[in-house]
């Protein structure tokens, strides 16, 4: 998987070997053998390479396009949690991932935002509610 993602990532980015060597501080021997599977960097160049492609070092290193509708690793901090289906009143189920990772309960309320050109956004009602608080209050000031 490793070698894989570095192989998608660095041609993504449009860079050679040359270039990820140069800038994690290797020989353009050493991302060769990296990219084929020979050899696998230290922790530190690992977390070089992350930081270089803007990737979590947990993607870098066990990211699977099979798993993930076929798509390329996403940037830091963006997930891509599977495919929902809308049931017939509008309902649809969050995927555990997402509620593990955002501490969704179930009771909890969310707000539903949408922008026509950006698409939709779930937001639990307190963070909304609060940071709406913390807006109306700058504005006072």
């Amino acid at each position: 998987m490793f070698n894989e993602n570095l192989v998608r990532l660095r041609k993504i980015r449009q860079m050679t070997q040359e270039d990820i060597a140069e800038t994690v501080g290797v020989s353009r021997q050493a991302v060769a053998k990296w990219e084929s599977g020979e050899t696998i960097p230290d922790l530190d160049k690992c977390r070089l390479l992350a930081e270089l492609f803007e990737v979590s070092l947990d993607d870098l290193a066990n990211y699977e396009p099979e798993e993930n509708l076929g798509l390329d690793l996403p940037p830091k901090g963006k997930h891509l949690f599977g495919m929902v289906t809308v049931g017939e009143k509008g309902q649809i189920v969050i995927p555990a991932k997402a509620r593990k990772l955002f501490n969704i309960s179930s009771g909890d309320q969310l707000v539903v935002l949408g922008d026509e050109t950006q698409g939709l956004a779930i937001v639990k009602a307190k963070d909304f509610l609060n940071m709406a608080n913390m807006i109306r209050n700058s504005l006072k000031k």
